[in-house]
């Protein structure tokens, strides 16, 4: 068997179990940077190769694993851009929470990944650190902000990633490159030491090739933080111990109706309401569900994210906005301009969506929809910035109510660009969206597939 057919959990086991060395794991991702990096531009910084074996510590999650980190996470003594002019030189003095509990999980962190400049962005064009490239086709978009992280994984350049997701920025890449991304509830992991885009609306969270390999990330990155007002004390849940539950008597949702048929790629509908199927022959019950009413939410969403991002850099606005490439300032200055009346019009909206979802999750297991409404757009031309503002119409709604969202790889396109769909619950039940994608990815071959460029 190949070793990336393997889960993490197996990989490390092996390393365990002394039939792997640690260092070999992270040696075939530093060859894959080597030998793609310069292609596809999916890191900042590469972090020089461990010498010598890890400590003897096998106990611990991520025992020996290389892993990459969206470059918006602080980590003590590496360079933390943002993807940004005004951060190229930052070095932080201590580490992100996150990166606390990855590192003490026993991961090797390899490098700092390419991202969207400040997050603000759904490209990966960064125009200090150059364009982050689709491994499926190098003239499309990953997908963005955590673009670089969804190459990484995608192509073998680390085993997993973190990412985060203001309106979507870890499950569109997710989507676009064929692996797995997992928003989790809004409170489950801690913000601080994250640069913020909005402190309202960011989720950080994983990106991995198989569903198991997110609920472990989820098991390491998840908990309290009392010095993170975001983060919510709540009993941790288990993630990896009902993977493989029946789908009997799960009653799930797919998302039907103008907002979803309106805009979405027809191959894009056909691959959703085939993996439904699968899931229904599995014996879950299925029912139609119109989502018109996250229209507004996206919306919301969108104004939220650029009004919150212009206070976080009002300063930096006011004293050098050339520093900022045109989109994001652009966007900087529509957030800047909106009334306090609109953002308080928004954050109702936000209210009343919530308690839209409370009730509808009251029924359902879990609601399905596209998680991107076409497949990955190209990174230059006629109509590339308007195609890729696309691309957050299903995932931003998930950012606004705070719900876990899971996307899975779930076909291709005609033309051979990978197809997410994308798995939704009420708050706090992550466990129940990766069981879903776990019984999907179990039946399907689309996890097992890696971008030509990769092999």
């Amino acid at each position: 068997m190949k070793p990336d057919s393997l889960s993490m959990t197996d990989q490390r086991n092996l390393v365990k179990n002394r039939e792997v060395n640690a260092s070999d794991l992270a040696a075939n991702c530093y060859r894959q940077i080597e030998r793609l990096n310069p292609i596809l531009n999916a890191f900042i910084t590469v972090l020089p190769k461990r010498e010598g074996e890890l400590p003897s510590n096998g106990s611990t999650p991520l025992y020996g694993l290389p892993l990459a980190v969206k470059d918006l996470y602080d980590t003590k003594g590496i360079h933390t851009t943002g993807g940004s002019k005004f951060f190229a030189d930052r070095i932080p003095t201590e580490d992100a929470f996150v990166i606390q509990k990855i590192k003490k999980a026993g991961a090797q962190i390899i490098g700092k990944t390419n991202t969207h400049e400040i997050a603000l962005g759904v490209t990966n064009n960064n125009p200090h650190f150059g364009a982050c490239k689709n491994p499926w086709d190098i003239t499309r978009t990953p997908g963005g902000s955590s673009g670089g992280s969804a190459v990484a994984v995608a192509t073998g350049m680390a085993m997993a990633a973190l990412g985060t997701d203001t309106g979507g920025s870890i499950r569109i890449p997710a989507a676009l490159c064929g692996v797995v991304g997992l928003k989790p509830t809004y409170g489950r992991v801690s913000l601080r030491g994250i640069l913020p885009l909005s402190w309202n609306l960011d989720h950080p969270g994983p990106i991995t090739r198989k569903v198991e390999d997110a609920a472990l990330m989820l098991q390491v990155m998840g908990g309290y933080d009392e010095l993170d007002p975001t983060s919510v004390k709540i009993l941790p849940g288990d993630y990896s111990s009902h993977l493989r539950d029946t789908m009997k008597e799960r009653k799930i949702a797919i998302a039907v109706g103008n907002f979803i048929e309106e805009a979405t790629d027809p191959e894009i509908l056909k691959a959703v309401r085939d993996a439904a199927k699968i899931l229904e022959d599995q014996g879950a019950t299925l029912v139609e569900l119109n989502a018109d009413f996250l229209r507004e939410a996206a919306l919301a969403n969108a104004l939220m994210t650029q009004a919150d991002g212009a206070a976080f850099h009002r300063e930096r606005m006011r004293e050098r906005p050339d520093w900022f490439g045109a989109d994001v300032r652009q966007r900087l200055e529509t957030g800047a301009g909106f009334t306090s009346t609109e953002y308080a019009l928004a954050r109702r909206t936000q209210v009343e969506v919530k308690r839209r979802c409370e009730i509808l999750f009251d029924e359902y297991d879990v609601l399905l929809l596209p998680t991107t409404p076409i497949p990955a757009p190209v990174l230059e031309g006629e109509n590339a910035v308007e195609r890729a503002r696309q691309l957050t119409r299903f995932t931003a709604p998930f950012n606004l109510t705070g719900l876990p969202a899971l996307s899975v790889p779930c076909g291709f396109t005609t033309e051979g660009l990978p197809i997410g769909l994308q798995i939704v619950s009420r708050a706090w039940n992550e466990s129940g969206v990766l069981r879903v994608g776990y019984a999907y990815q179990d039946a399907t071959p689309w996890h097992k597939t890696k971008p030509a460029i990769a092999l």
